[in-house]
C-alpha cells in the first residue's frame, strides 16, 4: 500500500468518482424528462441528492412529474427547436452539472414508403438538435460535467425499414466523440440502448409490444427485458464517473450477440 503523504486528509478515494458526493448538491438538466428513461433519470438523481431541471414537450404530463419530483423548474418545449433551446439555456438562473437529452425515437420505415422531405427533416433535426445542446449549453454547465445523449443499437444490422435510423446510428458515435474534444473538459457521452420496455416503444409496437417482451425473456441473456432503471442507472453512473467521455455505452442485455 503507498503510504499516505504526510498532511493528506484520511479519505478513501475510489479513482473516477466524486468520493462521498455522487449526484448530491449537483444540477441535472433533463430534456425529454415527462415519460420513459428520461423520467427515471430525473427519479434517480432525486434520489441519489441531486436537483433537477425538467423539460419536455407535452406540459400535462411535464407538469405531472414535476409533482413527483419537485424540480428547480421546468420548461415545456420542442427541444429541436433550436431558437427556442438557445432562449431556454440563456435563461437558466446558473451553471448546472450535467445535461441528458432523450427526446426523440427511431423510425423505421420501408423505402416504398419513404417520405424523403420528412426524412431528411428527422436526420437533420437529430444532428441540428444534438449540436445545439452542445452550442447553448457550453457556457452553462461546470467542467468536468457532463452532457449524456441517447442513441441506440438497433441500427447496427442493416435491414429493411431500417435505412434512416441507422443513418444516424452510425453518424451519432463520431458526432459525439468529436464533441467531447471542443467541449474540454465538459465531458460528452451517448448512450447506446437496444429494446427498452418504455411507453414509446409500447405505442411503436402497438398490439405487437407483449409478443417483443416474451421473446426477449426467452431470449436475452439476462433472461429479461432491460427497463428505463436500467438505462437510467447508466446515466447517473456516466455523469459520476469523470473519467468518462467522448465514448459510446452499450445497453441492450446482450441483445447484439444473438443472431439475425
Amino acid at each position: 500500500m503507498t503510504p499516505t503523504p504526510p498532511g493528506t486528509p484520511d479519505i478513501p478515494v475510489t479513482p473516477g468518482t466524486h468520493p462521498g458526493r455522487g449526484l448530491t448538491d449537483q444540477t441535472v438538466v433533463v430534456i425529454g424528462a415527462s415519460a420513459g428513461i428520461g423520467l427515471e433519470t430525473a427519479r434517480q438523481v432525486r434520489a441519489g441528492g441531486g436537483q433537477v431541471v425538467l423539460v419536455g414537450r407535452n406540459p400535462d404530463r411535464l407538469a405531472h412529474a414535476a409533482r413527483e419530483l419537485d424540480p428547480l423548474s421546468t420548461a415545456a418545449f420542442d427541444a429541436t427547436d433550436t431558437d427556442r433551446l438557445q432562449q431556454f439555456f440563456q435563461e437558466l438562473p446558473g451553471p448546472v452539472d450535467h445535461v441528458m437529452v432523450t427526446a426523440g425515437g427511431p423510425s423505421y420505415v420501408p423505402l416504398a414508403d419513404l417520405d424523403l422531405d420528412a426524412a431528411g427533416r428527422e436526420i437533420a433535426q437529430r444532428i441540428a438538435t444534438t449540436l445545439g445542446v452542445a452550442v447553448h449549453s457550453r457556457d452553462k454547465v461546470r467542467a468536468g460535467g457532463t452532457l449524456l445523449f441517447m442513441g441506440g443499437t438497433g441500427g447496427r444490422r442493416p435491414a429493411a425499414g431500417k435505412a434512416v435510423v441507422s443513418a444516424l446510428t452510425a453518424a451519432l458515435p463520431a458526432l459525439i466523440a468529436n464533441l467531447a474534444l471542443e467541449l474540454a473538459p465538459i465531458r460528452v457521452n451517448l448512450i447506446a440502448a437496444g429494446f427498452v420496455d418504455t411507453p414509446l416503444s409500447a405505442a411503436l409496437l402497438g398490439d405487437q409490444v407483449e409478443a417483443r417482451r416474451e421473446e426477449l425473456r426467452a431470449t436475452l441473456p439476462i433472461r429479461r427485458v432491460v427497463g428505463p432503471s436500467d438505462v437510467a442507472a447508466l446515466a447517473v453512473h456516466l455523469m459520476c464517473n469523470d473519467a468518462l467521455t467522448g465514448g459510446t455505452y452499450d445497453i441492450d442485455g446482450g441483445q447484439q450477440l444473438l443472431p439475425h
